[in-house]
C-alpha cells in the first residue's frame, strides 16, 4: 500500500477536479488511493489551510467545510495527522522552509518517515524526505 503525507495545494487541486495541475506521479498516487490501495495523511495544518480558503470565499466545498472534513476522514483513503510535539520540534530545524505552513507539512512528512505529495521539491529536499510529483 502506498502512504504519503498530502500539501495543501495538492489536495486541493485534487478535491475541485484540477487533477492537471498536479504533477503525473502524484496523479498516479491519487488514482491509487482512490482504488483502496494507498493512503493518503493529512495534517491537520492542512485542513485548517483549507477551512480558511473556505471562509475566505477561494474554494467552495460541498455540504460545507464541517460535512467535508467529516467525509473526507470517514473513508479508509485519507488519515488526519495531528499536530504533535515532536511535529513542532522537527519543523524547529526546517527554517530554511521560508513559510511556517510548509515548514509544519515537510515535518509531518519527516517526522513518519514518508513521502510528501508536493509541487514544491525545496520544501521535501529541506526535510529530506521523497517528494512525489
Amino acid at each position: 500500500m502506498s502512504v504519503a503525507v498530502v500539501d495543501t495545494h495538492t489536495l486541493i487541486w485534487a478535491i475541485s477536479g484540477q487533477r492537471k495541475r498536479i504533477g503525473k506521479r502524484a496523479v498516479r498516487l491519487l488514482d491509487r488511493v482512490q482504488q483502496g490501495a494507498g493512503l493518503l495523511l493529512v495534517p491537520t495544518f492542512v485542513l485548517a489551510e483549507i477551512g480558511e480558503a473556505v471562509h475566505r470565499g477561494r474554494l467552495t466545498l460541498e455540504g460545507g467545510f464541517d460535512a467535508w472534513v467529516e467525509a473526507l476522514l470517514a473513508t479508509s483513503t485519507y488519515a488526519a495527522v495531528d499536530l504533535t510535539v515532536p511535529i513542532i520540534r522537527r519543523a524547529q530545524t526546517l527554517f530554511s522552509i521560508a513559510e511556517r505552513g510548509d515548514r509544519l507539512i515537510a515535518a509531518t512528512a519527516a517526522e513518519l518517515g514518508h513521502p510528501l505529495l508536493t509541487r514544491d521539491p525545496e520544501i521535501g529536499a529541506a526535510a529530506g524526505v521523497e517528494v512525489i510529483w
